[in-house]
């Protein structure tokens, strides 16, 4: 018990501290840096500190999950999805560097806020859990699909990125439901997205 309450305190300490690292290449990285507007710099970095605070998010979620996980099947699929999730942490974090921005302030209350839920999932049972997990993902490749019709066609750095992000949330989707997740019920889904939507609106500034 000591031994696993030490692991996912380091955990939290290198998703808020540590630079996050990818095993894959960083999708885009190849692409020539498009030349943007003042304007156009500042609300592609503002929309990719969302997406990394979504990030900071899932890796508090899964951790959460993970620990009141009853079955060792959903706890080794949610740590697994949590360590992919790494990798966009990565990848949106090296993108706002690029465009000269700058991660939210708020990432200790995001997390820790998030971990609190995931816990609560967790508690509800590995189906429900399961079934948080997948409409989580459902929901942020949607809000991914909003940033690609919001970022400039030619920034292709940033495009790839969302692109390759969108891919997996799609595949950790569909995982968490093969393990048995089971559907939400609607006002669950519509304050999960009211918060979601909370959250987009303050990290865009914050």
């Amino acid at each position: 018990m000591l031994d696993r309450a030490i692991l996912n305190f380091d955990r939290a300490l290198r998703t808020l501290a540590a630079p996050p690292r990818s095993l894959r290449p960083v999708p885009g990285c190849d692409e020539p840096e498009t030349v943007l507007s003042d304007a156009e710099r500042r609300h592609t970095a503002a929309l990719m500190r969302i997406n990394h605070v979504g990030e900071i998010c899932a890796q508090a979620l899964y951790q959460g999950q993970a620990i009141t996980a009853r079955t060792s099947h959903a706890r080794v699929a949610l740590e697994q999805a949590a360590n992919e999730e790494t990798e966009h942490l990565a990848w949106t974090l090296q993108r706002i560097q690029e465009l000269g921005g700058r991660t939210s302030l708020l990432n200790p209350l995001w997390y820790a806020g998030s971990l609190s839920i995931g816990v609560a999932a967790g508690l509800a049972g590995d189906r429900w859990s399961l079934g948080f997990l997948a409409e989580t993902e459902r929901q942020v490749e949607a809000h991914l699909s909003l940033h690609l019709a919001k970022v400039a066609p030619e920034d292709l750095r940033s495009r790839s990125i969302l692109s390759q992000m969108k891919t997996d949330e799609t595949v950790h989707a569909e995982m968490a439901v093969n393990l048995g997740g089971s559907a939400l019920p609607p006002p669950v889904r519509g304050a999960m997205r009211l918060a979601s939507r909370v959250m987009t609106t303050l990290a865009y500034r914050v």
